[in-house]
């Protein structure tokens, strides 16, 4: 779904932009549940309503903040106006700086929330509570957050230990902010994404070892 850019900077999503003009074609009663269902997501955008911002936070302790372009995420309030129950596995088919370098291009039109590195260091750019075009599908980019890992999916040596357990820790605090079960109903590979032509994480990712360290971690919620 193509978007454009409002004057505040914020992006609409062409279905908004012609409600209005395809009322006549659907008919008065299906064009006004859209219009409704369109503003319930547009809640945010009333004085008042935003989640504090602050430059160059994390969601995830630790982690390094490297802005993602924005056009490769949508403006929103999670998980008040989209609810999180996913977490989304990909691997990058190249290395942490090529990763890095195209989710801040424009042209990309795709980013995800985290890119970790083969030694566990792990970089955000995007924040939780917006939508990052990461799954090639619109609910699960609403739904969920996207963790990008160095490497390839035909070499099993892209996925170290380092990476495995800085991977899971950062799935586990995930799961503990959202309420998300720890299993691999809620964390998926982008390949388990409806409609995707992707196969990542692919057949050398360990599953049972990656779900085993992400239901060891013990997270301390901290009180907001």
């Amino acid at each position: 779904m193509s978007e454009t850019t409002t004057g505040g900077g914020r992006r609409v999503s062409r279905r908004t932009l012609l409600i209005g003009g395809s009322a006549a074609g659907l008919g008065a009663g299906v064009a006004a549940y859209a219009a409704r269902d369109e503003l319930s997501r547009m809640w945010w955008r009333l004085p008042g309503v935003d989640k504090p911002r602050k430059a160059g936070a994390v969601d995830q302790p630790g982690a390094e903040w490297i802005a993602a372009s924005g056009a490769n995420w949508r403006w929103a309030d999670r998980p008040d106006d989209y609810a999180i129950d996913r977490v989304v596995i990909h691997v990058v088919q190249g290395s942490f700086d090529d990763a890095v370098r195209v989710f801040r291009d424009p042209g990309h039109r795709a980013a995800a929330h985290y890119v970790v590195r083969r030694d566990g260091h792990i970089a955000q750019m995007v924040r939780e509570l917006d939508v990052a075009f990461h799954a090639g599908n619109r609910s699960y980019n609403e739904r969920s957050i996207g963790i990008e890992h160095e490497g390839f999916v035909s070499k099993p040596s892209s996925f170290t230990d380092a990476m495995y357990r800085a991977s899971a820790r950062l799935t586990a605090s995930i799961c503990e902010r959202y309420d998300i079960p720890r299993d691999r109903e809620h964390i998926v590979g982008h390949v388990e994404v409806p409609g995707t032509d992707h196969t990542d994480p692919g057949r050398h990712w360990d599953w049972d070892r990656y779900i085993r360290l992400v239901r060891a971690v013990r997270v301390t919620r901290t009180a907001t």
